[in-house]
């Protein structure tokens, strides 16, 4: 694996902080658990779907702050063992989990749903109109007068 030292930029920028985090973030190994997959459902929608079987909806929660979306598990204690059935083999993981993403500017969460042990944050970009780009209309000039030459007389 190779690594890459951000030591000489730290010295010499000010404000890409997010920047250098995010690329020693993705130069680390990333934790498979839960699996997770992100497709583009149109021009700017997104969707992160996250593998959470086993999880109940009060046991997950959606936190966006700032440019950070985080998705967290944890499993509630049965402590009513009487009804609890005993577990001869767990094949099924149900561990606590904390997943980051990262998003781009301008990208909102608009639902989450949780269905078939599936997890779906449906994302969207929404540009303010201050931040698109805009035509500028190029006025014509003003016609000019005809030039008229005089006869020397």
């Amino acid at each position: 694996m190779r690594t890459f030292d951000l030591t000489p930029f730290y010295r010499s920028t000010v404000g890409f902080d997010r920047l250098f985090n995010l690329l020693d973030q993705a130069n680390g190994d990333a934790p498979g658990y839960p699996p997770y997959n992100i497709e583009r459902t149109g021009e700017n929608a997104y969707r992160i779907s996250v593998a959470v079987s086993g999880f109940a909806q009060d046991e997950l929660s959606i936190v966006a702050k700032e440019n950070t979306l985080t998705i967290k598990g944890e499993k509630v204690a049965n402590e009513n063992g009487k009804d609890k059935p005993e577990v001869l083999y767990r094949g099924i993981a149900a561990r606590a989990f904390e997943r980051a993403f990262q998003l781009a500017d301008f990208v909102q969460v608009k639902s989450a749903s949780l269905e078939n042990g599936l997890l779906h944050v449906d994302l969207v970009r929404e540009i303010p109109e201050a931040k698109k780009p805009r035509s500028i209309p190029i006025a014509a000039s003003a016609p000019s007068a005809p030039v008229v030459e005089r006869a020397a007389a």
